[in-house]
């Protein structure tokens, strides 16, 4: 029996190009990841950091770098201040729970009312994704053309530019001019010679992240870069070297490595994507048809008397 076609609504549409467009867009960050659930007391074995008696432990970071996707997992492990961040904020989150405990706080009525209401929500989306599993096989592979195709128009991705940068910081207006003029030697020196634009970005480069690269900041839209840099960056031909641009910050020397123009993402590229959002896309319509037939399994009837007493009541 052949399978029958799914016809995709707009407003299907305009979903899926939601979901697929927050992966395209260049440069995200990683979004704040669910936290594990509070560890009471602190346990024997290594631990990632200790404060009086808690602890982060190894399984718990794991924990949480497991909770967001792989990308941003890898951003997340090339960025030790913010990790080291969440380890101080959940040190002194489980020092406050501590605290609480010890007064009895989760027995108040109050806080028991709210436990219980979590609990249920908790229960209640935990079960619904149990019977509103998306069979293995969908989508296929028509079905996964069928939306590239309904949102073509919008899977754009912007003209990208690999920039080379030899920054100069400027930390006082009694700077500003043997900054410049030391930024205008240097601009002249990589014009004469582009090929050297590496080794000076990584001598005399302050911005040591790109320095270490030879200056390489990689590939970025035109927005990304700072509002002065635009222009100049736009001017460039690839290989050539800018003068001195002067931002808030301080004088930038740009060399443009690389040109990208801006293309719509193919259907390979976005394969993956797709899958997820129809995906959840179907789980949702199957939680709801489900959810829409526990209300036909009785006979539903709402006191119009009563539910007048419970708005009228002053709150």
């Amino acid at each position: 029996m052949k399978k029958p076609a799914m016809v995709i609504s707009a407003a299907a549409v305009a979903l899926l190009i939601v979901a697929v467009a927050l992966v395209l867009r260049p440069g995200s960050d990683p979004v704040a990841a669910q936290q594990p659930s509070p560890v009471a007391a602190i346990a024997a074995g290594p631990a990632v950091a200790r404060l009086g008696n808690q602890q982060v432990t190894p399984e718990e970071l794991q924990a949480l770098l497991a909770t967001v996707a792989p990308e941003a997992r890898e951003q997340l492990r090339g960025n030790r201040e913010a990790l080291e961040r969440w380890i101080r904020a959940r040190l002194a989150e489980k020092a406050v729970l501590e605290q609480a405990d010890a007064q009895g706080w989760a027995q108040r009525p109050e806080i028991v009312r709210q436990t219980r209401a979590a609990t249920e929500q908790i229960v209640f989306r935990d079960y619904l994704r149990s019977v509103s599993q998306v069979p293995a096989d969908y989508p296929s592979a028509a079905e996964i053309k069928q939306a590239y195709e309904a949102g073509k128009a919008n899977w754009q991705t912007p003209a990208l530019y690999r920039v080379s940068q030899i920054f100069l910081g400027v930390s006082d207006a009694s700077a500003l001019e043997s900054v410049r003029k030391q930024a205008l030697e240097l601009s002249k020196k990589a014009q004469a010679a582009p090929a050297d634009f590496a080794a000076l970005a990584s001598q005399y480069s302050q911005d040591r992240v790109t320095a270490e690269r030879g200056g390489d900041s990689g590939l970025q839209p035109l927005q990304q870069l700072v509002p002065e840099v635009r222009g100049a960056v736009a001017r460039l031909k690839v290989g050539a070297v800018s003068d001195p641009v002067q931002s808030a910050a301080g004088f930038h020397v740009i060399k443009l490595i690389e040109q990208q123009p801006a293309r719509t993402a193919t259907l390979d590229e976005l394969r993956d994507q797709l899958t997820q959002a129809l995906r959840a896309q179907r789980q949702e319509q199957i939680a709801q048809a489900y959810l829409d037939g526990m209300l036909n399994t009785a006979t539903l009837s709402i006191d119009g008397a009563e539910l007048n007493k419970v708005l009228e009541q002053k709150h």
